[in-house]
This record gives C-alpha cells, structure tokens and sequence, in this order.
C-alpha cells in the first residue's frame, strides 16, 4: 500500500491529527445519530408515534446505512478517502438539521434514510486510513479513540441533548448538532489538504476485488457476530432514555444523568482496552487471541448488564448495572474493527469493513422493530431486554467457537 508519491506513511504529528479528527467525527456521528433517541420522549408525543412507529424511524437509520457501507467501502479502497468522508460527513450533518423541521412519520423517516447514508462512511473510512497509516503496536489506541469517541458521543448528546429538550423542546436539539457537525468539516478540510493529493489507495493491480472478499469464510463470520456486538448498544441507545423516563418514571435530568454514566464508562474503559492492548502486544502478546478474549469479556458482562437494567428496582442498582454496560460495550467497540483490520490489511481494509459493517447494522434495521413490536404486543419491556441480553450472550459463544484464527486473511 502506498501513497501517490510512495511514501507509506505520513507524519507522525499529522497522523496524529487525522487519527484526532476522525475520533472527534465519531463523536459527532453517535451525538447525531443518537439525536432521536435523546428527543424521543416529546417527540413521539408530539408526533403522535406508536412504539411500533418509532421503531420504524430508527430503523430506517438502518436501511440505507447498511447496504451504503458495501459502497462507501469500495469507494475508500479506490479513491481519496479524505474527500469521500468529508462529503459523507456534510450529508449525515444537514440531514440531522433538517430533522428539526419534521412534521411527521413519512419525513422523519425520510431524513433518518439520508442520515444513514452519510454516516456510513465513518466505520470502511476510519478502518482504510488506520490500516494504512497505523502500526500493530499503536492499533489498539486509534481504535480506542474511536471507540471512545463512539461512547462519548451518545454521552455528550444525552447530557447536552437533555438540557436542550428541557429548555427548549426536541427541535433545537437537531438544530444544534447538526449546525455542530458541520463546522468539524473545517478543521478536516485544513488537516487533510496536504494527504489528499496523496490518496493512500491501492493501485490497480493490488485492488482486492469485492467478489474475492465475499469468498471469505471469515468475513460472513465477522458479519454475524458483528450483528450481535451491535444488538445491544443499539438497544440501549435507541430506547434507555424512553423506558427510564415514560416507564420507570424517572425525570430528564435523571434519565440525562443515568445514560451519560453508561457511555461515559464506556468511553473510559475503552481507552484504557486500547491503551493496555497496545502495551500487550509491543510485549509480545499474540494480537488477535488477546482481542478474540477481549470480545468475550465485552459480550458476557453487556448481556448480564441488560438484563440487570430490566430488572433493576432502584437507582443505585440501575446505576451499576449501566455501568457494567458501559464496561461491556468499551471493550467491544475498541476490539471489533481492530480484528477486521487485521484480517483484511491495508489493501482491502476499506472495502472488508465496509461488508462486515453492513452485516453487523442489519441489527439496527432488525432490533428497533422488534423491540416496538414486543413493547406494544407483549406488554412491556421485559422480554425486550431479555431477548437483547439473550443475543449479548449468544456472541460470546461465537467468538469462542466460530471466528477462526485472527490473522491476515489470503486475499
């Protein structure tokens, strides 16, 4: 892999700021994309929306985001994956403005479609760059950053989120973030001038073609347990804020501060996993085993988070519970595309995120309906969380029996 000029890597301190950049994007993108959830107690009030309606809306997040990743995926293998993410970046930032003018379903929805188109970028564009520009010893930590930006993120827009809704209404909310996410393309624009030109994409006849990857047993395995990583982050994401506050009774600035431990916690945890990862595999650890553990860990205490969450009868248990959460979801986020990056390297990195991505956001597509469907047919949230908690399980399973040994694949 090389850039125009055969450089193979860029500056330190610049990487730096790309690496910096692209977390702070990440950040952005989960504030944006977790928007809905943070509004939905008056929102889906004054919109007029079942459980089975909003469910559609996030959703529908989903059913241009996953197939769009095969795309963008391709497209950051091909061309210049700076100017692809800048432009994926002030789609998904106008879509989520334009969500405060919303008069109903059909253009929620419509908006959440553009939405997801945009956002796709972030996950096939961040794992390009990395898998080109970042050694195995400092893999761990740009991941992480991402990965804390992705806890963050809905953090941020649940603490700054609430305090918008409570002040102001559910409109200002999309305004904000989305006016937010626009003014990051002005650093990006200026950071990556310099590494534009360059496109750190493969030449022609080193161009893994997407029908080879698709031969891969490996990435289809990806795809599953990508699935069930996604399942429960989704979960909490998108109805934690609803079923704290129209459920269990708690008030905005309760449920903004009960949430905001969750993702804070995780955004920490995944730092430190980053951070520590790093330090193991410069000592000689085996990178790929210690991420499959990783994985496990992340998998069994998120499904035994859920299910203590649904059954919590007071604060301080509820406290803890999205805390363990917290704990789960970090390891996973910091582990999940570094292991994709490892198989797939830098030639195909772009295009190997993008499957395994859009495999792993049918979760998204399929998880909110279900879970609208279970609360207005079944009577409640019980058997929504034990259903999430049940799925968190299953994926520690499959990553210690299904996921073959993590090496690059023979592509």
């Amino acid at each position: 892999m090389a850039t125009a000029n055969g450089d193979t890597r860029h500056s330190p301190v610049r990487l730096t700021w790309i690496v910096v950049l692209i977390a702070l994007s990440v950040l952005l993108n989960y504030v944006d994309r977790g928007a809905i959830g943070v509004a939905a107690p008056l929102m889906k009030e004054e919109l007029k929306l079942s459980a089975t309606g909003f469910g559609f809306a996030v959703s529908a997040f989903f059913w241009v985001y996953a197939p769009a990743c095969l795309f963008v995926g391709w497209l950051c293998d091909r061309f210049c994956v700076y100017r692809v993410f800048a432009i994926g970046v002030a789609i998904w930032a106008i879509s989520t403005a334009l969500t405060g003018f919303v008069g109903g379903l059909a253009s929620l929805i419509l908006l959440r479609l553009f939405l997801g188109l945009g956002e796709s970028i972030a996950f096939p564009g961040s794992s390009k760059i990395f898998a080109a520009e970042v050694p195995a010893e400092r893999r761990g930590i740009a991941n992480a950053s991402v990965s804390a930006a992705l806890a963050f993120g809905p953090a941020v827009g649940v603490l700054f989120g609430g305090a918008i809704l409570g002040e102001w209404g559910w409109r200002p909310v999309f305004w904000i973030f989305g006016l937010g996410t626009l003014l990051w393309l002005i650093p990006w624009q200026i950071a990556s001038a310099p590494l534009r030109a360059k496109r750190i994409a493969a030449a022609a006849g080193e161009r893994v073609p997407l029908t080879r990857l698709l031969a891969i047993a490996a990435l289809w395995k990806m795809g599953a347990v990508h699935f069930l990583s996604n399942y429960g982050f989704y979960f909490l994401l998108a109805w934690l804020p609803l079923y704290l506050v129209n459920t269990e009774g708690y008030s905005i600035p309760e449920m903004t501060a009960l949430t905001t431990l969750g993702f804070t916690t995780q955004g920490v945890v995944a730092l430190g996993a980053g951070w520590l990862s790093d330090r193991m595999v410069a000592r000689g650890a085996e990178e790929g085993e210690l991420r499959r553990k990783l994985m496990i860990a992340g998998h069994l205490s998120t499904a035994a988070a859920i299910a203590g969450i649904g059954a919590s009868d007071n604060v301080f248990a509820l406290a803890a519970w999205l805390a363990l959460a917290g704990v789960g979801t970090g390891l996973i986020a910091t582990n999940l595309f570094a292991i994709g990056q490892i198989f797939a390297g830098p030639r195909a990195a772009g295009s190997w995120i993008g499957v395994q991505n859009a495999l792993g956001n049918v979760s998204g597509i399929v998880g909110p309906i279900v879970t609208g469907l279970i609360i207005d047919y079944l009577g409640g949230y019980g058997w929504a969380f034990a259903s999430a908690a049940a799925l968190g399980a299953l994926g520690a399973v499959l990553w210690w029996k299904l996921i073959p040994e993590i090496r690059a694949a023979d592509l």
